[in-house]
């Protein structure tokens, strides 16, 4: 299996030289462009376009029809996992994600069991075998996972919330229950992330996107120890080739070495954090990816050229381990002509950038 055309992105996971800095947004495929608001409208529910993939296809390529990006990233939901274990998942209008049965009991906590990706999951699996064929190795697929405990947080709480209050309440009243919930989802994790790559990712993230509301030792406790150890459980080449990892908690910006140190190959970053000081934390132990204010999209296209620089700049000089992305998703209001300016800023200032440097 040979590299994809156009492999910037894994080479600068993998600290290798690139002739631009690779750009891809997180939440690239959705609701800002209509393009994808027309497939959902088809598909008739959120759930139906995740579970088929087909429509899970088309719609993960729509963005690279419209921008010259660096990846593609498989659409799907990171509570597809949880829903696999017999929760419940479903969609309440204006209201997001819900789960039928949050898991509150220590009964139903103790019968948790981890899902077969191949069985439960398959619709997943074919989603990305169909997503690499018709990508037909032009640039590489990104599968994903949502951390343990931020799996946990909406298996837990049933939902979205702004406190938190029953997943941390369990944390420090009955530690012994969250870490099972924990356990059984590391493992679901790892096989799920295996799966995906055997179906044909050729990097895959972990989004802990509620990790950074936890205490400095809550934290190390209750997400990064699990996330160090699905990282250890991945599979890391497959048919010749490296299979990148990348983690991302926002709110992280603390922790940096830390989660560096996990053994993951890149590390995301929010936008709290100056890239080029990260760069000087963590050296060349890992990639970093990032770290524009998603909101910066909604400026004028001259402002959104100066801010993308500004993140380059910051990073500074070398031709090795950035990948240049938001540092969190891009918002369903931004204009889709503003991504245009972003992406085109990233690759023609880069070059530049290297040029002068040559």
């Amino acid at each position: 299996m040979t590299r994809p055309a156009n492999d910037n992105f894994l080479r600068a996971l993998l600290k290798e030289p690139t002739d631009h800095t690779p750009l891809w947004l997180m939440r690239q495929a959705g609701r800002y462009l209509p393009e994808y608001c027309e497939t959902r409208k088809r598909a008739g529910s959120f759930l139906n376009l995740c579970k088929s993939p087909s429509m899970a296809c088309e719609v993960t390529l729509q963005p690279l029809a419209r921008y010259d990006l660096d990846a593609a990233i498989l659409f799907s939901d990171i509570l597809t996992v949880p829903d696999a274990m017999g929760l419940g998942l479903y969609f309440a209008e204006g209201e997001g994600p819900k789960f039928e049965r949050p898991l509150r009991e220590e009964w139903a906590i103790r019968d948790l069991t981890a899902p077969d990706p191949y069985v439960h999951l398959k619709y997943v699996m074919d989603a990305v075998s169909e997503i690499r064929r018709a990508l037909n190795n032009t640039v590489p697929l990104i599968g994903f996972s949502g951390s343990p405990y931020t799996l946990a947080c909406y298996m837990v709480e049933g939902g979205s919330s702004d406190d938190y209050r029953n997943v941390k309440t369990m944390i420090y009243d009955r530690p012994d229950l969250m870490h099972r919930i924990l356990s059984v989802t590391a493992d679901s994790v790892t096989s799920y992330l295996n799966a995906q790559i055997e179906s044909g990712a050729q990097a895959v993230m972990i989004f802990d996107s509620w990790g950074g509301g936890l205490s400095a030792a809550a934290y190390q406790e209750f997400s990064l120890q699990y996330m160090r150890r699905i990282v250890a459980g991945l599979i890391k080449e497959k048919d010749g080739q490296r299979i990148p990892s990348i983690v991302f908690t926002k709110g992280g910006g603390l922790w940096l070495e830390s989660i560096a140190d996990i053994g993951c190959d890149a590390v995301g970053l929010d936008w709290t954090i100056d890239i080029g000081e990260a760069r000087r934390r963590v050296g060349d132990k890992v990639a970093l990816q990032g770290n524009l204010d998603p909101n910066v999209l909604f400026a004028s296209p001259e402002k959104i050229a100066v801010e993308a620089k500004k993140v380059l700049d910051s990073y500074g000089p070398g031709n090795t381990g950035h990948v240049f992305n938001l540092g969190h998703g891009i918002s369903q209001f931004t204009p889709p002509e503003h991504v245009t300016t972003l992406v085109n800023t990233v690759h023609e200032y880069s070059r530049q950038l290297r040029a002068q440097a040559a």
